[in-house]
């Protein structure tokens, strides 16, 4: 391109660039309310303006070929592209660890118990006749009529029951003296004279019991 196509090129750029300018500010003042008048003596103005083009210059030759011009720049190939193939996926596997033992809880030693206190001596005790010489004789004192007059005498052997009062309850003949008078005045006698300590059981409580024993009738 010759050099005055350049410059009149240049300049139309310009009045392009600057009608641009004036259409821009032209629409903002219509927007913002500027002055009418002002805007139109701005237009007149720039639009007046005579863009006249300078003459061509005169033709140059063209310059002479460079002189064993230089051959262009090997172009070196362009590098090989690696590609990475993407590794193969790692699997993992979760080892799971065995459950642990489980815990041994040893119990505490049993409490040693306390001895068990002794027992109670026992306060059990068989029946004892009480004051037995007394009612003993008051018993052969009562000698039965009959027998005296039948000139009776004789032992007669009695079982007796006692309760817990230490009184006869009961009595039978275990062994008799051969006369049915002194039999029956034996018993009898029992019943109204003898008396006794009550037996006593392991916690010293009275008891019934049985006694034996032998009255003896003898006429002096």
């Amino acid at each position: 391109m010759a050099y005055a196509d350049q410059q009149m090129s240049g300049n139309k750029v310009i009045a392009i660039i600057i009608v641009a300018i004036i259409h821009i500010a032209l629409g903002y003042a219509l927007i913002t309310g500027l002055a009418y008048d002002a805007v139109k003596q701005v237009v007149e103005r720039v639009t007046t303006v005579d863009v006249s083009e300078p003459p061509p210059p005169p033709d140059e030759p063209p310059p002479p070929p460079p002189d064993n011009a230089a051959p262009p720049p090997p172009v070196a190939p362009a590098p090989p592209i690696s590609i990475a193939v993407a590794p193969p996926p790692l699997q993992t596997t979760t080892t799971i660890p065995p459950p642990a033992p489980p815990a041994v809880i040893i119990p505490p030693p049993a409490p040693v118990a306390a001895p068990a206190p002794p027992p109670a001596p026992s306060q059990a005790r068989r029946v004892q006749p009480d004051n037995q010489a007394r009612w003993a004789r008051q018993i052969q004192e009562n000698y039965p009529a009959r027998a005296v007059r039948e000139e009776a005498q004789g032992t007669v052997g009695v079982a007796v029951t006692v309760d817990g009062n230490g009184r006869v309850s009961g009595c039978t003949v275990s062994s008799s003296s051969g006369n049915d008078s002194l039999d029956t005045a034996a018993c009898e006698g029992m019943r109204r004279y003898a008396r006794f300590k009550a037996a006593l059981n392991a916690a010293g409580e009275p008891i019934s019991s049985n006694y034996s024993t032998r009255i003896v009738y003898q006429l002096n």
